[in-house]
């Protein structure tokens, strides 16, 4: 099979791997009709990850096709699914707590051994799901394999993120950071009833051509903006959606008193923080991993009800065979958000 292989900073490439088997009664074998690229697929790219293994195969987004599963996996061949980035067993105590990310076998497809053992990941023809009977879901009927996979990763997490800020209908909402996931975050914060929404984003470029939900300002205006919108108060909610600690702070300067900030951004490093804005104003800050598993239902039904189409934001659509230049466009930010098509090798 095709699979996009990780050899250093970067460098990826297309390579013949064998197909994966099932090792064990709860895996499934899925044959990817989509795959896309996350944001967390260029911390390797760009070195930030140095622990990060060569000859990892990429990619924690996808969607396809049941072509084998274990006797104790409930999906028959040629059932349409999508994956969880996250794989957990479902039994353990913290599974049974809804909290995924903290599983005692914890795993993240494509990501080497950052989070647990590692597992092949899903940008190629066919993929090893581990705890398939948790980690897979139905792709219901009326929704495309596009649409399925954001609820594999990037609109869950937004909708998490809004969910951990705890927006309320009439509120304030900030968000830092206008990539897909900051985009997603502010759509879902206005189906939750926030009255307004104002992302930040150092991006010029990005900032100019925004047709996205809420309006859109630089950083530094941020804390400007949530004010005059509330009379001096601030924002009552925020989503940090970048996970660098220039961001973070950006967030807590927008807050206002009392408020909560959900970060969704994934932070790699320790960094200074503002702690004494954050004493003063009372702020709640929050640290929130996506878990589709836990919130993906609720999710699918606002693709049902066609309450949002996270399919808009795909800026290309390529073959599997062009992933290098897919990481090169993405990585300069001439994509906002690319999806692989593996049947187009």
């Amino acid at each position: 099979m095709k699979a996009v292989v990780y050899h250093g900073p970067g460098k990826v490439a297309v390579e013949e791997l064998p197909q994966p088997r099932l090792a064990g009664p709860r895996d499934a074998i899925v044959e990817v009709h989509r795959t896309a690229l996350c944001g967390t697929d260029l911390h390797p790219y760009r070195g930030e990850t140095p622990s990060f293994e060569s000859g990892t195969v990429l990619g924690h987004e996808f969607a396809g096709v049941v072509v084998e599963a274990g006797p104790q996996v409930p999906f028959a061949p040629g059932q349409r699914v999508f994956a969880s980035d996250i794989v957990a067993c479902g039994s353990c105590a913290s599974c049974a707590h809804g909290m995924h990310y903290q599983c005692v076998s914890v795993g993240l497809f494509g990501s080497s051994t950052l989070v647990g053992p590692a597992i092949a990941g899903g940008q190629a023809e066919y993929v090893r799901v581990p705890y398939a009977d948790v980690v897979l879901c139905a792709t219901p009927d009326g929704v495309s394999d596009e649409q399925a996979l954001f609820v594999g990763d990037v609109l869950s997490t937004a909708y998490a993120a809004v969910r951990g800020a705890r927006v309320r209908p009439g509120d304030v909402v900030a968000v830092v950071g206008a990539g897909p996931v900051g985009v997603l975050a502010a759509a879902c914060a206005r189906l939750a009833g926030a009255a307004e929404v104002v992302l930040a984003d150092s991006d010029a470029g990005r900032r100019a051509g925004f047709t996205g939900p809420g309006r859109i300002v630089a950083p530094t205006r941020l804390a400007h903006m949530t004010a005059e919108l509330t009379g001096g108060w601030g924002a009552h909610a925020v989503i940090e959606a970048v996970g660098t600690p220039a961001a973070l702070s950006t967030a807590v300067g927008a807050a206002a008193p009392r408020a909560t900030i959900a970060a969704v951004g994934v932070h790699h490093t320790d960094a200074s923080f503002p702690a004494g804005l954050a004493f003063a104003r009372e702020l709640t800050v929050r640290f929130v991993v996506g878990d589709p598993i836990a919130v993906r239902e609720p999710v699918l039904a606002l693709l049902r009800h066609k309450r949002l189409d996270p399919s808009e934001l795909i800026s290309h659509r390529l073959p599997l065979s062009a992933a290098a230049d897919a990481y090169d466009l993405f990585d300069r930010r001439e994509a906002f958000k690319v999806v692989l098509d593996p049947s187009e090798v």
